[in-house]
């Protein structure tokens, strides 16, 4: 549930109030192909935990320990965030997201204002998600027909998964012998440009039989952005 909605506003966030999407197109986020975002859903569980917690905060005022509890909620989400772009950045040689022009930015993974968002959701879900997730929780354990829905979703999340791995694992090889970090959000709309292109080239029906290889589609756009990634890497020397 938290990987499908957060799925849905990244998607709308993206769409409608991203600076980094002037164009204003649909963008599919994250590294899957699918519609889901694992992050959200590591973070939906850490909110539900976080919210069962409220009790055994040391604040008496009322109002004062929901603003700590949504304080607690973004500090955690942050975190989650921070370890996953990490994760990407360090092991993969990825970015999956990128928010070196916001103010206070860490390593362009984490900033105050992504926080806030964080606890802005945080308290989002405590009114709105929290009161009733037990009983959504109930009624999808009395309802075994909605278990084969939930087996299905997690067989193409798996899936998805090892199919999405595996052209990270592409990436990560081609980022390290060019000694660059690859924006994927970069890569993804070079090759939905060059797939226009070819569509307008050679048609639909050819363009869909031959479809870009990702050996391809990496040399196509390391080629193309090739006097920025020999800026980064003369920067790097300096700073050396």
């Amino acid at each position: 549930m938290g990987s499908l909605i957060g799925w849905c506003l990244e998607v709308v966030y993206r769409r409608f109030f991203s600076g980094a999407n002037p164009e204003r197109r649909w963008i599919n986020p994250g590294f899957l192909t699918g519609p889901y975002l694992p992050l959200y859903g590591f973070g939906l569980t850490l909110l539900y935990i976080i919210a069962s917690c409220e009790p055994y905060l040391k604040v008496n005022d009322p109002f004062m320990r929901k603003i700590a509890l949504f304080i607690f909620m973004a500090a955690w989400m942050t975190i989650i965030e921070y370890i996953a772009g990490v994760i990407f950045i360090r092991g993969m040689n990825i970015k999956l997201w990128d928010y070196s022009e916001q103010w206070g930015n860490v390593q362009g993974i984490i900033c105050p204002l992504f926080s806030f968002f964080w606890a802005v959701l945080g308290a989002v879900y405590y009114f709105l998600v929290h009161p009733h997730i037990l009983g959504a929780l109930d009624w999808l354990s009395r309802n075994l027909t909605f278990s084969f829905v939930i087996g299905f979703f997690y067989g193409v999340f798996i899936i998805d998964l090892a199919s999405s791995t595996q052209l990270m694992v592409k990436l990560r090889r081609f980022a390290a012998e060019k000694q660059i970090v690859i924006r994927y959000e970069e890569f993804k709309e070079h090759t939905r440009q060059e797939r226009f292109a070819r569509r307008a080239r050679l048609g639909f029906f050819f363009s869909a039989y031959r479809r870009m290889h990702s050996d391809e589609a990496l040399h196509s756009f390391y080629d193309e952005r090739r006097s920025f990634f020999d800026e980064l890497r003369a920067r790097r020397e300096q700073m050396k």
